[in-house]
C-alpha cells in the first residue's frame, strides 16, 4: 500500500456561544474560523483523517501540505508510522513546525490504520480501559460566586473533580481557589491551571495556597521555558505539578522536567502538543518508568483515545464554558467517558464539512 494523495480540506469552525474568557493577557474564544482537515489516501483506497481547528488552520495546513506534506508523503507506505514521524522531525528542523500542526500526519496515519484494521485507535495501542472518570475544566468566570455555581452544577450533573481557570492575579487566585474547597468540602478533587501567567515569586504564593487547600495538582503556572524555575517552584511547595504542557519537544523535553524534579505530579501528554498518537504515546511510557503521571490535556477525539490507552493517566478534560453549564456529550451521568466504538479516530460533530469528509464524522447519538 502506498500514500497517493495528501489533501487539506478547509472546514468551517463555530464561534463559541456565548463566547468565553481565559485569564486576563489571553485572548478569549475566538470568533467564526477556518478550520482545516488533513486527508491521507492510498492506492487500495484506505484513508485516514486530523482535523486542526486553530484560528487560521486552512490557510496554514494548505501551505504546508503544498509546500511539504505532500512531497514528502507521496508513494510512502501509510504503516511505517516509526519512520514517518522521525522524519517529521527532520522536516521540522528547517520549517520550523507550528507545535499543534506537527502531530497531524501521525494522527491521520494512525486514523488510516484503524479504519483499514476495522478498530478504534485506543485498542490498536493495547488497551487499557473502557471509561474514565472526567473533571470538569473551567473556561474564566467574572466572580467568585459564579465559579462556585458553576462548581455545584459541575457536580450535581456528575463530574468527579474541578479545574479552575481563574483570572491571573495570584492573590486573587489563591483566595477563590481557598474559597473552592471551603465550599465543595475535602472530598472533591480539585485542580488549579495558572495558563503561564506568572513569574516564580507569584507561582510560589499562588501554590502555598495550593497546598493548604490540598489539590491534587497545580499546572503550568510559568512559562514552560525555565525548567529551573519548575524545579524551584517545586522545591517551594507541597502542591504536586504537572509540567511540560505547551513546552516544544514532545517527550525529550519533557524528559528534562523529570529529570529536574520539577515533575511531582507528572507531565502533560496529548495528540495537539506531543506530537501526535506517537509522541503522546512517548511522553506516557517516559512518564510511567518514573512512576509518574501522564494526563491527557484536551478533550478532543484523539485524546478521547490516548485516555483509553494510557495506563498513568487519571482523568479526561472536559471544558465547561457556561455559567449554566451542560454536560459534554461524551459525559454520562455518572461523569464517566467511554471508549469510542468506530474503528479509526473519527472527525467531531462540532464542526462543518464538505460531502467528502462526512464519511469520518463520528457516529455519536
Amino acid at each position: 500500500m502506498k500514500i497517493t494523495h495528501v489533501e487539506a480540506h478547509p472546514i468551517r469552525v463555530p464561534a463559541a456561544d456565548p463566547p468565553f474568557s481565559w485569564r486576563q493577557g489571553l485572548a478569549g474564544s475566538p470568533a467564526v474560523g477556518d478550520g482545516a482537515v488533513l486527508r491521507i489516501g492510498t492506492d487500495e483506497g484506505a484513508e485516514g483523517v486530523a482535523v486542526f481547528a486553530r484560528p487560521g488552520a486552512a490557510v496554514l495546513l494548505a501551505d504546508l501540505v503544498d509546500r511539504v506534506f505532500r512531497d514528502e508523503l507521496l508513494g510512502q507506505d501509510p504503516f511505517r508510522r516509526e519512520w514517518l514521524w522521525h522524519r517529521v522531525w527532520e522536516l521540522d528542523r528547517i520549517h520550523e513546525l507550528p507545535l499543534p500542526a506537527f502531530g497531524l500526519i501521525d494522527i491521520a496515519l494512525w486514523d488510516l490504520a484503524g479504519r483499514v484494521s476495522d478498530q478504534p485507535v485506543w485498542q490498536l495501542l493495547g488497551g487499557f480501559r473502557d471509561a474514565i472518570p472526567a473533571y470538569a475544566s473551567t473556561t474564566t468566570f467574572a466572580t467568585t460566586e459564579e465559579f462556585l455555581d458553576v462548581a455545584d452544577q459541575c457536580l450535581e450533573l456528575g463530574y468527579q473533580g474541578i479545574k479552575l481557570h481563574a483570572w491571573g492575579d495570584a492573590r486573587k487566585d489563591a483566595a477563590l481557589c481557598l474559597a473552592l474547597r471551603e465550599h465543595v468540602g475535602s472530598d472533591v478533587p480539585l485542580m488549579y491551571d495558572g495558563s503561564a501567567g506568572f513569574d516564580l515569586p507569584d507561582a510560589i504564593h499562588l501554590g502555598r495556597a495550593l497546598s493548604e487547600a490540598d489539590y491534587l495538582w497545580y499546572e503550568e503556572p510559568m512559562r514552560e521555558f525555565s525548567v529551573g524555575a519548575y524545579r524551584r517552584l517545586g522545591q517551594a511547595v507541597s502542591v504536586p505539578l504537572l509540567v511540560a504542557e505547551t513546552s516544544d519537544g514532545a517527550h525529550m523535553n519533557s524528559a528534562d522536567f523529570i529529570a529536574s524534579g520539577a515533575a511531582t505530579f507528572g507531565v502533560r501528554t496529548g495528540t495537539t502538543l506531543r506530537g501526535g498518537i506517537t509522541g503522546a504515546m512517548r511522553t506516557a511510557h517516559l512518564a510511567d518508568a518514573h512512576l509518574l503521571r501522564a494526563e491527557v490535556h484536551g478533550s478532543d477525539i484523539p485524546n478521547h483515545h490516548l485516555c483509553m490507552a494510557i495506563s498513568n493517566t487519571t482523568y479526561y478534560e472536559s471544558l465547561v464554558t457556561r455559567t449554566t453549564v451542560t454536560r459534554e456529550r461524551h459525559v454520562d451521568a455518572h461523569g464517566l467517558v467511554h471508549a469510542p466504538t468506530g474503528p479509526g479516530i473519527a472527525l467531531p460533530l462540532d464542526f462543518e464539512y464538505g460531502s467528502e469528509l462526512h464519511p469520518f464524522v463520528e457516529n455519536h447519538s
